[in-house]
């Protein structure tokens, strides 16, 4: 598996992504990332393989597949191409549009696939994105919360193990791996 540790990223993009996908992987490969790009890779590229939900569900394939841990996806909105993501297997994808976000799209929800919208994030904060989300991990720190690491870790077990024809079966109730106590908590440090 290619590994955020190794530097190594997979990227994918439409035609509407991709200005926003090439500022990001110019900037990742000058802090050394090398990056595979299975989207579009040009504006005259009109195969339409490179549509948004197919470069999607290739992308959610190859993290399902374990050839990558952690990819960034490029459309237009984002919304399209992390749907299409997300019907794979153990694909946790989000689309954000912040700092913020991103950071707590992989420190709470172990996000694997992180899309971004280029009609609402412009190049600059593409990057920053980009540079938080690879920069941490679950749990990595941004919480301070007791217990935050194992709580959201719990739900990503459940997401991975979910299986939609048992829940049904289950009157819909979610097959329970453990469980953590829920508390809002007073940050101790303010």
């Amino acid at each position: 598996m290619k590994k955020i540790k190794d530097k190594e990223i997979l990227v994918g993009a439409d035609f509407a992504g991709f200005p926003l996908k090439e500022a990001v992987v110019e900037h990742l490969k000058k802090k050394g990332w090398k990056v595979t790009d299975v989207g579009v890779k040009s504006l005259e590229e009109t195969n339409t393989d490179l549509m948004f939900h197919r470069i999607g569900l290739r992308v959610g394939a190859m993290i399902s597949e374990g050839e990558f841990e952690r990819a960034l996806l490029f459309c237009g909105t984002g919304m399209g191409i992390h749907i299409a993501a997300s019907k794979c297997p153990r694909v946790h994808a989000g689309v954000v549009e912040s700092v913020p976000a991103a950071l707590r799209a992989i420190t709470g929800n172990g996000v694997n696939v992180l899309a971004m919208g280029a009609f609402y994030v412009a190049p600059q904060m593409g990057c920053d994105i980009a540079d938080a989300y690879l920069n941490a991990e679950l749990g990595s720190g941004y919480e301070w919360w007791h217990n935050f690491y194992e709580f959201h870790k719990l739900a990503i077990d459940e997401l991975d193990a979910f299986d939609y024809k048992k829940y049904k079966e289950n009157n819909f109730k979610v097959e329970k791996l453990g469980d953590y106590d829920l508390k809002l908590e007073t940050n101790p440090n303010k």
